[in-house]
């Protein structure tokens, strides 16, 4: 018993100096908290784990270790978020379990818990499962935080959610000091398209001179979810748009995209709903983007309804892939991991919109003909191949600013329901569907083929699927312009902010990386082996633009050299509608036999790529790969010590900081000229100003990888993801809506 106290006045000492340290953002509250928690951290003993407080707060689940060693750096340092800590909105389900009685219970909002937990199992959004054991904390307080966690996980408002009520504290606190809107690692804005001076740009940088921007929806008067201000055919007045609107799915008439330098241009528009107007309409609308065309050639329409996966089928297929990279442990025989992850579709489903959006690309490029994409409600699908696209078709939008530009334009104020999809109140899972992050996942498979091609890194876009789930900023979550214009109204008016403000300044698009990330943890974002016009080269001592022909070595495409035209060796595609697979045939067919569109792909793959021009990603179903950085990040199984892709970005970074030291030092030498160009701005520390996280090392200095690195760097799977080992426990069945269980004999013979 002496011992025991000795035990226990050692853990609380450690305790009061660690609470001592405890961060809250502004307007962040603590509501409830437990001490004497273990956080489980090992699959193999279930009594290994890290002892500390769990505290829930109005913003995030925060976990306080008691042991405070300092360690080694390993891992992104979030100025919102410890190691430890989730955000609320990122909560998927919140499981109490009690051991000894043989219960298990889902808690939602206002539910009553009617046993005390042993155990708190919490699934989250970015495929966490986190454990927290109770045996040495008090029962009573061990429930009331696990109640406390599950209500706060589910407002019943979204101005519940604590975005706005840190903004409101950050606007007061921060009155009269100066605001900047947009920053970004490189000091650059990113148009945010709320107003027709960001169309207009986008207009004159392709080109699109039969295109004009147009306000009849200001105030929202004509379409609730379109933005105030898009860009439509010169030939239609505003009249005729207001006559056409109440022919379309929620009055979303055509919306134009981007424009091709051939005058081809890429428009999406939703369904027409009027029967009796559907084909005066119609004619109407496809007349105007004909004569839009520099050759008045006829625009090809695609409906995506029935091209591709519905939202339900992704949906399906995430969980399924959720549950094998979660839930599962890892199975013995690869072969049979890798087929499970087939057979979950979500592969097959990437592929289907890589694949699709290359056929449009062709009509635009090839044919020589405008793209409409037509959808129901023109708010999913759509989005998707039209930002996939332009992806393909345009290099801007390959660089990082032109990307965040992308998103923006095409998902946040095309009206992409962020709220719904992403389920920020978990009011509705059938809306659920995880769009975004499948066309993250594309991208990714773009950029997996061509390394060189993007500005941006992996690590980048795994970090802004992670800033869906964190409730401070206005990009991801909303599902409209108007909707986030009213709510931010009303956020005002309660928050006493003077009219007339400008709104995204108190409430800042998640571009805005500085609150999130230091400069030097920005770096992480920045591509070494980008070849882009932005790159900087040095030629006769003077720093130039690097300018690259479209004669490159294959090698940057990373293509294997037993392909072909894109096509691996006897291999054969899967069957689908419309596949560019099929079209992509063997140099062995005579070339009268093929197809315009045929001949179009078959060219372009005998040619070394244009990295600033068209790329068009390899589509064989084994070009597919799986993204291990974002799905199992998390996992210890799958993580490789001082392995993986990191430890090539950790040598590429390093040799490009050094090449961008010895150019800096050869512009001081030769002196300045009119055509140098200098990497970095002249005013503060040079140090902190060098693009690469990974930075050149002495000569005299070993080439070493650091410690910290491993597969999954700058992401840590220390504890957060934690596997029950219990018999006849089928912990899955949490994830598949189902609420009380009265003892794991129960759950065993049970079927899914």
């Amino acid at each position: 018993i002496y011992l025991g106290q000795l035990k226990y006045s050692a853990i609380t000492f450690g305790f009061t100096l660690v609470f001592l340290l405890i961060y809250l953002s502004l307007g962040e509250i603590v509501v409830n908290e437990v001490n004497f928690v273990r956080k489980c951290i090992s699959t193999e003993n279930n009594q290994e784990g890290l002892w500390g407080k769990l505290i829930c707060t109005n913003f995030k689940v925060s976990f306080i270790p008691q042991d405070t060693s300092p360690k080694q750096k390993s891992t992104l340092s979030h100025l919102l978020l410890g190691e430890h800590d989730i955000p609320l909105t990122c909560l998927e389900q919140v499981v109490t379990v009690n051991d000894t009685k043989g219960k298990k219970k889902v808690l939602g909002s206002n539910q009553k818990l009617k046993f005390n937990p042993t155990e708190l199992i919490l699934y989250c959004k970015d495929l966490r499962m986190i454990r927290f054991c109770f045996e040495e904390a008090g029962p009573e307080s061990a429930r009331k935080v696990c109640l406390a966690i599950a209500h706060y996980s589910h407002p019943a408002d979204l101005q519940l959610l604590f975005g706005f009520e840190y903004q409101g504290r950050r606007y007061h606190e921060s009155k009269g000091n100066e605001r900047v809107n947009g920053s970004t690692p490189r000091g650059l804005q990113t148009p945010i398209f709320d107003r027709s001076s960001d169309w207009d740009r986008e207009i004159k940088r392709t080109n699109a001179s039969e295109w004009r921007v147009c306000s009849i929806n200001q105030s929202y008067t004509v379409s609730s979810s379109l933005p105030e201000h898009i860009v439509v055919p010169s030939s239609l007045t505003d009249q005729d748009l207001m006559q056409y609107a109440s022919s379309f799915t929620d009055r979303r008439i055509p919306m134009w995209c981007w424009s091709h330098s051939n005058g081809s241009a890429l428009v999406r528009m939703a369904s027409l709903t009027d029967p009796l107007q559907l084909k005066k309409t119609e004619q109407k609308i496809f007349a105007a983007i004909t004569k839009s065309h520099p050759q008045r050639n006829e625009p090809f329409r695609s409906d995506l309804d029935k091209s591709l996966p519905s939202i339900l089928d992704i949906q399906s297929a995430f969980v399924k892939l959720r549950q094998i990279c979660i839930l599962d442990p890892f199975e013995e025989s690869e072969e049979r991991w890798l087929s499970t992850i087939e057979n979950s579709r979500w592969l097959e489903y990437v592929r289907a919109f890589l694949k699709h959006s290359a056929e449009m690309v062709y009509h635009l490029e090839g044919g020589n003909s405008s793209v409409i994409l037509q959808e129901e409600e023109d708010r999913d699908l759509n989005c998707v191949v039209s930002a996939l696209m332009q992806l393909m078709l345009d290099p801007r939008y390959r660089s990082l600013i032109g990307f965040q530009s992308l998103v923006q334009k095409e998902w946040v104020m095309a009206g992409h329901r962020f709220l719904d999809r992403c389920n920020h109140l978990k009011k509705n899972d059938k809306e659920e569907s995880p769009l975004f992050l499948l066309f993250l996942d594309c991208v990714w498979q773009i950029m997996n083929q061509y390394p060189a091609a993007f500005e941006f890194t992996e690590t980048y876009l795994t970090v802004l699927s992670d800033s869906m789930w964190i409730p401070l900023f206005s990009t991801f979550l909303f599902s409209s312009s108007k909707q986030r214009a009213q709510h931010l109204m009303d956020f005002a008016k309660h928050k006493a902010i003077p009219q007339g403000e400008d709104q995204v300044v108190y409430f800042p698009p998640v571009w805005e990386w500085s609150q999130q990330f230091s400069t030097k943890d920005q770096t992480l974002f920045n591509n070494p082996m980008y070849v882009g016009k932005g790159a900087a080269c040095v030629q006769n001592g003077e720093v130039k633009t690097f300018k690259r022909k479209k004669a490159y070595s294959s090698t940057l495409r990373g293509t294997p050299t037993n392909l072909r035209n894109g096509v691996k060796g006897g291999e054969e595609s899967l069957t689908r509608r419309s596949s560019l697979a099929n079209e992509l045939k063997s140099e062995l067919t005579p070339v009268k036999d093929l197809s315009p569109s045929e001949r179009f792909f078959k060219d372009w793959f005998s040619r070394p790529a244009d990295l600033q021009g068209l790329l068009i990603p390899l589509l064989m179903p084994s070009h597919m790969a799986f993204w291990k950085l974002f799905f199992l990040r998390w996992v210890p199984e799958a993580c490789i010590s001082k392995g993986g892709p990191v430890t090539t970005y950790h040598k590429l970074s390093q040799l490009v900081d050094e090449i961008e030291i010895l150019q800096s030092q050869l512009r001081q030498y030769k002196g300045t000229s009119p055509g140098n160009t200098p990497l970095t701005s002249s005013g503060g520390n040079p140090t902190d100003q060098r693009r690469m996280y990974f930075q050149a090392s002495s000569p005299d200095d070993p080439s070493t990888p650091p410690e910290c690195l491993t597969s999954s760097f700058p992401f840590t799977p220390t504890g957060n993801l934690s596997r029950r080992t219990v018999q006849g426990t089928p912990i899955s069945k949490f994830l598949n809506g189902a609420r009380i269980w009265l003892s794991t004999e129960t759950l065993a013979n049970d079927t899914v």
